[in-house]
């Protein structure tokens, strides 16, 4: 064999192998750039999943503190009203149809925002507002009872009443320190 044939050869050999080393990197490549992609693609939905979720979290919570503040809203609104009324009960002047109704009325809201608020939860602030709507209606019925009984001996009916009163008074309390717990926690769970 001859220098050039030789030279021939190994310049085959090489052309070949560079060619065979290019379509072998080229298909690395490929799969190397497809798993790449497929990474990419997942940490993007990834990504955007967390996003939706903190998103939907974000907004949970400010559904639940507008529900609190709804809730707190019927909750003062009854609370005055009981104070401007029991005065004249207490005097005997009764309750007018007028109060009876306003009173009614603001059970009904009070009922209307813990309803609302079950909706947002969690569970703990659901069951401790469903007990200050329970303790709000005791209080209606028992000034109602009040206001309607014509013995001259009140004093029973007036320790229901303020008993109640308290009650009522203290689950708000109850209330009110929990929802204050929940909104001050940034990792509260939204179930």
């Amino acid at each position: 064999m001859s220098e050039v044939t030789g030279t021939l050869i190994a310049s085959a050999i090489a052309f070949a192998a560079a060619v065979i080393g290019a379509v072998i990197a080229g298909r690395y490549a490929k799969r190397g750039a497809e798993a790449g992609g497929r990474k990419a693609v997942e940490a993007a939905l990834a990504q955007v999943q967390g996003q939706a979720a903190a998103e939907h979290w974000q907004w949970v919570r400010s559904q639940r503190h507008q529900s609190f503040a709804a809730f707190f809203a019927a909750y003062v609104a009854l609370d005055d009203m009981l104070a401007r009324i029991t005065p004249g009960v207490r005097n005997r002047d009764g309750l007018d149809e007028t109060a009876r109704r306003d009173l009614q009325e603001r059970i009904l809201e009070l009922q209307s925002k813990t309803s609302q608020l079950a909706l947002w939860g969690p569970s703990e602030a659901i069951e401790l507002a469903y007990a200050v709507t329970g303790k709000s209606l005791e209080v209606m019925r028992a000034l109602l009872q009040v206001s309607s009984v014509r013995s001259t001996d009140l004093h029973a009916y007036w320790s229901r009443f303020e008993q109640t009163r308290e009650e009522m008074v203290l689950a708000h309390a109850g209330f009110l320190e929990r929802a204050g717990e929940i909104i001050r926690d940034p990792r509260q769970p939204i179930s």
